[in-house]
């Protein structure tokens, strides 16, 4: 016999199908809570399986984002051999009846099957802690930096109705001293009403290392801008109220962008392999930190194709009868998160010929009279297979 346990995971709860051998179903589906008592009946009813059949039975799921992380560690705990399916994989396989019927006993039914259709599922093995502490800090890194990008843009709507000729005084509008300044004085009528001076120590005030000299003549910058300003007078109080809403925001994100950063250096550094894939000229540390963490270990992948498949970027193929596309877009089936640090590392590379080797692929791609798009994928993908291949002999690239 070769039992397998399917189940189908939703927030809380997982249904259970389990099957003593193919096409042997056993006993009714029935759902378990995610919980000590939830945990506790689902391991006695894989023991009631591994009695009946002499086999431990392997347990199949698919990938959920979180909710699946209390039955993969309790799985862990106890040693039981598992496959976590990506979904693309497991939508596929619950069409394949006729009948268009959606439950969640039916889908945990479709999993069990997976197992005895596909020959090649692997048991999943889970990344290090170490690993995913850092995918977990990249990953709210982005996501964080995307709400900050979003907070920037509401806060600009803003400036732009009070106080639109601020943009010209600071060449950095969005630096500390720039926000805290505005802070201070958020309307052009504030700022008339002051002096240079009193303007200037304010400035100094926010921790800027700077002369007074220069100071001063921010000072007198910010009057010239009062100045020329379109709004005479503010009509809407409630602008003023925004303003300083997003004010504080962006200062609060980027003091949590920063220490986020500096957990990331500070973690990344610990592997060997963080400063294998710096040397690639045009890759950063937040992009290497983010590379490493969404690959892992190299060593489950045996051939650079399948690093290529796992970042989504393998040519999708289509062909029926005499047809052959030849058009044939990325799959997209794989590490979004990967897929993006591997377009910015060839973006930072190609820019300011810092990777001369990349940029002349690009080159050659480009006379080849491809878009810019397709040459940046296909730098991308030679980007990858040179990352696979220095990660694999543990040496740094040269140059």
């Amino acid at each position: 016999m070769d039992p397998v346990i399917g189940l189908d995971i939703a927030k809380g709860k997982s249904q259970v199908q389990a099957f003593l051998q193919k096409k042997d179903p056993y006993k009714k589906s029935f759902v378990f809570e995610h919980n000590v008592l939830g945990l506790h009946d689902f391991y006695q009813f894989w023991l009631e399986v591994e009695e009946i059949t002499g086999r431990p039975p392997v347990v199949v799921f698919e990938s959920t984002g979180h909710y699946h992380e209390p039955v993969l560690q309790f799985l862990e705990d106890h040693q039981i051999v598992y496959y976590l399916v990506n979904p693309v994989l497991s939508h596929e396989a619950k069409k394949m009846s006729l009948r268009k019927v959606k439950t969640d006993a039916i889908d945990a039914f479709r999993l069990g099957e997976m197992y005895y259709l596909y020959d090649d599922l692997q048991p999943f093995k889970k990344k290090t802690v170490k690993i995913m502490n850092l995918r977990n800090l990249t990953r709210q890194h982005d996501a964080l930096t995307g709400t900050y990008v979003q907070v920037k843009l509401q806060f600009q709507t803003v400036l732009d109705q009070v106080f639109p000729e601020y943009k010209t005084v600071f060449g950095a509008l969005y630096s500390p001293t720039s926000l805290r300044t505005l802070l201070h004085y958020q309307t052009p009528q504030g700022v008339k009403e002051e002096t240079k001076e009193k303007i200037a120590e304010v400035i100094l005030q926010q921790g800027v290392k700077r002369s007074y000299g220069w100071a001063l003549d921010k000072a007198h910058q910010l009057k010239e801008a009062a100045e020329r300003d379109p709004f005479r007078r503010n009509l809407y109080t409630s602008h003023v109220v925004s303003l300083t809403m997003f004010i504080q925001l962006l200062l609060q994100y980027q003091r949590h962008l920063s220490k986020l950063l500096k957990e990331i250096d500070a973690l990344a550094e610990e592997f060997d392999e963080y400063e294998i894939i710096r040397s690639l000229p045009g890759i950063g540390g937040k992009i290497a930190a983010t590379i490493l963490s969404e690959i892992g270990e190299i060593d489950q992948f045996n051939h650079p194709k399948k690093l290529v498949a796992y970042a989504g970027m393998d040519p999708s193929v289509h062909e029926s009868g005499q047809f052959k596309a030849t058009i044939n877009r990325i799959t997209k089936r794989g590490s979004a998160r990967l897929r993006q640090s591997l377009y910015n590392a060839v973006q930072c590379g190609i820019t300011k010929n810092r990777n001369p080797k990349l940029r002349a692929y690009y080159d050659k791609k480009r006379e080849e009279g491809k878009p810019h798009k397709v040459a940046i994928i296909a730098c991308a993908n030679k980007l990858i297979h040179w990352i696979y291949a220095i990660l694999k002999s543990k040496k740094a690239y040269v140059v």
